[in-house]
């Protein structure tokens, strides 16, 4: 990597993300990170985009709906973890972030520490929003990244907590802020009046509740016929997201006896356009609820299925938030406790635009560093010789972080050898999704017989 210098190079910074919602959160992390309060930065900043190979891939239509994160289209480019580590090896980048699941986080640092680069970049991840499940498990896979990032003060505090607990380096624990918070406070528009519900791909899981969610939504709008009621959906049926989506409301919507009322209509789009017509959003634990509440929105979240770890929505006691179908039905609006919104990283209160302060400086102190101490995660063979080579091995590296025979292949394939393998490709991830959405609920509805 050559010197770092104010006034020779730009900072470059790479973002890997395999979703949708990841790659919102690492390229609008990365343009936070890069930048003061006002949103410009005194040195110039070229982000490049990669998507790491996998099931969850956006398509070209989820990038163009999660809106303008401030990376050009050609910017991006699909990579598998082997790619990747070449291209950190090559391009001397300054900064990566990322934006990734756990297990594949643990990979890449494994795989950057292997590198062994005289000047490596600082690493930065995180996660995309409420973190209500497999909390130690996802928090001990990102250790060792130079800043883990917290969405609040709440978060931060439990991520130090889990760290310290375990003996590992809490240090780079950094409380930030949510970094796709923004928009117009909500103000009532006479004439308007829309609910939206905020659908997640797998919460909750089963038939049953779903088509019940379904089924309360479209009666709510047949009780209110002059409200506007949205069904805001993640994915369109074929496409996979941070979740896998077994059971889309599109297709549950179909089945539903007495079809749809004319006031109901299922959206897609980015979540702050949709937000900016919502005069009460629902939903079961959506990270839209935050979005929601930083805006101002009237917000509710449901307990007809229960406050439970599995559903997320335990997240939310003491929020003031949660109610049922039955009290919206009537008119009710969740008024949220002031107390629970200072701890979330919501900053509704105008403090939003130095939730990054912190951050920032933490990454320039890093950058300014002579040089950064090697990459040390808490798993090592070592430490997790029954857990940590698995991992390693889903992204094609040895335990040692090195990539395993054969992993390695030319960085470009043209001609009728790359169309046949991006056939192929494109094929498996077909049939993938269409075991997840078609065949496997039939098994599974077969071995309850």
């Amino acid at each position: 990597m050559p010197p770092r210098t104010e006034k020779t190079t730009a900072l470059r910074v790479a973002v890997l993300a395999d979703s949708d919602t990841r790659w919102k959160w690492g390229a609008l992390t990365a343009r936070r990170l890069t930048a003061d309060a006002s949103g410009t930065s005194a040195q110039r900043v070229e982000i490049s985009g990669l998507l790491l190979r996998g099931r969850a891939t956006p398509t070209p239509r989820q990038l163009a709906e999660v809106g303008d994160v401030g990376i050009d289209a050609d910017r991006v480019r699909e990579v598998t973890a082997v790619e990747f580590l070449h291209t950190v090896r090559d391009e001397g980048y300054d900064v990566v972030v990322l934006a990734l699941v756990g297990g594949a986080v643990q990979a890449m640092l494994h795989g950057l520490a292997a590198l062994r680069l005289p000047a490596r970049p600082v690493v930065v991840t995180g996660y995309v929003g409420v973190v209500y499940e497999k909390l130690a498990d996802g928090l001990l896979l990102r250790h060792g990244a130079d800043v883990v990032l917290a969405n609040s003060r709440h978060d931060a505090e439990r991520f130090c907590a889990v760290y310290e607990g375990v003996g590992a380096d809490a240090s780079a624990v950094t409380e930030a802020a949510l970094p796709f918070l923004g928009g117009e406070p909500h103000r009532p528009q006479e004439g308007r009046d829309t609910v939206v519900f905020a659908a997640q791909p797998s919460v909750p899981a089963s038939r049953a509740d779903r088509t019940y969610l379904l089924r309360r939504l479209v009666e709510h709008a047949r009780l209110h016929p002059d409200r506007e009621v949205l069904l805001k959906l993640r994915s369109k049926p074929g496409e996979h997201t941070t979740h896998i989506e077994e059971l889309p409301y599109q297709r549950l919507a179909e089945k539903l006896p007495g079809g749809l009322p004319p006031n109901f209509r299922l959206v897609y789009g980015h979540m702050g356009e949709v937000l900016d017509r919502t005069d009460l959003l629902v939903t079961v634990s959506s990270t839209a609820a935050l979005e929601s509440l930083h805006r101002r929105i009237p917000t509710a979240i449901l307990t007809d299925l229960g406050v439970r770890e599995a559903l997320g929505n335990h997240h939310f006691i003491g929020s003031g938030l949660l109610t049922s179908w039955d009290h919206l039905d009537g008119g009710h609006r969740p008024e949220p406790d002031g107390v629970w919104l200072a701890g979330q990283g919501v900053a509704a209160d105008g403090t939003y635009a130095t939730a990054y302060d912190n951050a920032r400086a933490r990454v320039e102190a890093l950058l300014a560093a002579a040089r950064l101490p090697d990459l040390a995660p808490y798993y090592t063979p070592a430490t997790a010789p029954g857990y940590l080579p698995g991992i390693l091995a889903r992204h094609h590296l040895a335990p040692d972080g090195h990539p395993l025979p054969g992993a390695e292949r030319p960085r470009e394939v043209s001609g009728v050898r790359g169309a046949v393998r991006d056939a192929v490709r494109e094929a498996a991830r077909g049939a993938y999704r269409q075991g997840v959405q078609r065949v496997a609920p039939v098994i599974r509805r077969m071995g309850e017989l």
